[in-house]
């Protein structure tokens, strides 16, 4: 009797008798690689995508006028990991800048960029090592819910009352501080960002995949109804919100396009000095870690369990591929990056269900990279900041919403304690001890068997 292909892979004798998983073949790694960039729709997917700009682009486009970063190669290296990342984990795996490194050289003169990259490339170590050691696992296993959710409520509001800030006031990315009140009218002007804002509301609502309702005959009328509230949900209002931005962006400065530089930037090893090593150490990779481990591990996967219940995304692999990421972008000036809690959020609350829709991004990031290089940044400064305050003030809703889920007085307590210290402390590192703390307190309370009054 003939092996079929499927049949022909090495099997020990304990694989045999069913002790140990046999490995996948070659063949079946490629089909569920292709598998998992398979658009389930595609305007939605297309539209999910956009989700995640309210976060990138400002922080991109900051680092880039303060600091001089290479935002050529930025794109090329973080499309490629949007890239990888979609087909190995097949959700809408977000790539996002880091946001206390980014903090951290902004507010600083003497932060430069290859403190910059020192700093990605000590965090991205550590996460690695605590990937492939198992540790992020444990970690991620031991921590209780109820804190999860205060760093991902937390997290959410944070990135609303940004992108509110965004939309009433007027920004100036290259010192990360407001330009005065935004006016009224104008090609950037606050009634534009509240008529996006109403088009997604309109379009999306409060995110339901289904809306809940009583079930009534059928009617003339409300099925005229009906088929007219489709056409509206299956309008990409993310992708139609970006777009309108690009254009004014053009209407703004036309000259803009003729200032594009065509071909990639050249791109080159960063040279990192030992007092850059000790000053990104120190200023940018000591108050990362406790965010990246947390928001970008710890919620992240926890949020994709609570989106993708099918989807196995583990605390090992999140850190692993975050840590090889900055590994290897970061010694090419790539920007520091890890995963969000908040760009799957908003990803995901914009249409996003597959790794298609964050690969579709990689492959325009890549594009766009080789092709306009650097340039590109002179049609992202006239981008209206108002309509990015917007899909970052959804972006942030959504995850926020997450904290819904928690069913007793107790959870609720640890959950707000852990908020109120993330937020008014600035630290999410902070608002976990205190929520860590809270938990365990309340534990032994209830061990010991004290009685509520």
């Amino acid at each position: 009797m003939e092996s079929t292909p499927q049949q022909l892979t090495t099997r020990s004798p304990l694989e045999a008798g069913g002790c140990v998983r046999r490995r996948p073949t070659a063949a079946a790694l490629v089909r569920r690689l292709s598998g998992n960039l398979v658009f389930r729709s595609k305007w939605a997917e297309l539209n999910g995508a956009m989700g995640d700009l309210g976060t990138y682009i400002p922080i991109v486009l900051a680092l880039t006028l303060a600091k001089n970063l290479d935002l050529g190669t930025t794109l090329i290296f973080t499309g490629v990991y949007n890239f990888v990342t979609g087909a190995v984990y097949g959700v809408p795996m977000p790539v996002q800048p880091m946001k206390s490194i980014a903090a951290a050289a902004i507010s600083s003169p003497s932060f430069d960029i290859p403190e910059v990259m020192a700093a990605g490339i000590c965090t991205g170590g550590i996460l690695f090592l605590l990937g492939i050691t198992g540790l992020m696992q444990l970690v991620y296993k031991l921590i209780p819910l109820s804190v999860v959710r205060g760093i991902q409520l937390a997290q959410g509001l944070s990135f609303a009352m940004t992108a509110v800030k965004y939309v009433r006031n007027e920004q100036n990315f290259s010192k990360s501080k407001s330009a005065g009140e935004r006016p009224w009218l104008g090609l950037d002007g606050l009634l534009l960002a509240i008529i996006c804002a109403g088009f997604i509301i309109l379009v999306n609502g409060s995110g339901e995949d289904q809306e809940n309702g009583e079930e009534e005959e059928e009617s003339p009328i409300r099925t005229k109804k009906s088929t007219v509230t489709k056409i509206i949900a299956l309008l990409p209002s993310a992708f139609i919100i970006f777009l309108l931005g690009l254009i004014l962006a053009i209407i703004r400065d036309p000259n803009a396009v003729k200032r594009f530089k065509f071909g990639p930037s050249s791109i080159k090893v960063v040279k990192i000095s030992k007092h850059a090593w000790k000053e990104g150490f120190v200023k940018g990779t000591i108050p990362q870690l406790p965010l990246s481990i947390l928001n970008s591990v710890v919620a992240v996967c926890k949020l994709s369990t609570d989106l993708f219940p099918g989807k196995e995304v583990s605390a090992t692999s999140v850190s692993v591929t975050v840590g090889l990421m900055n590994l290897v972008g970061c010694w090419f000036g790539g920007m520091p990056c890890c995963h969000g809690a908040g760009g799957l959020a908003g990803q995901y609350k914009f249409g996003g269900r597959s790794g298609g829709c964050v690969a579709l991004l990689g492959v325009v990031k890549v594009v766009l990279g080789l092709v306009l290089g650097s340039s590109i940044v002179k049609i992202l400064v006239q981008f209206p900041v108002g309509v990015l305050g917007v899909l970052l003030l959804f972006a942030g809703v959504e995850l926020a919403m997450c904290a819904r889920d928690m069913s007793s007085k107790e959870e609720s307590f640890v959950l707000l304690v852990c908020t109120a210290v993330s937020l008014v402390g600035s630290s999410a590192a902070l608002g976990f001890l205190c929520g860590i703390i809270a938990h365990l307190l309340l534990r032994f309370r209830k061990f010991a068997g004290v009685n509520q009054r």
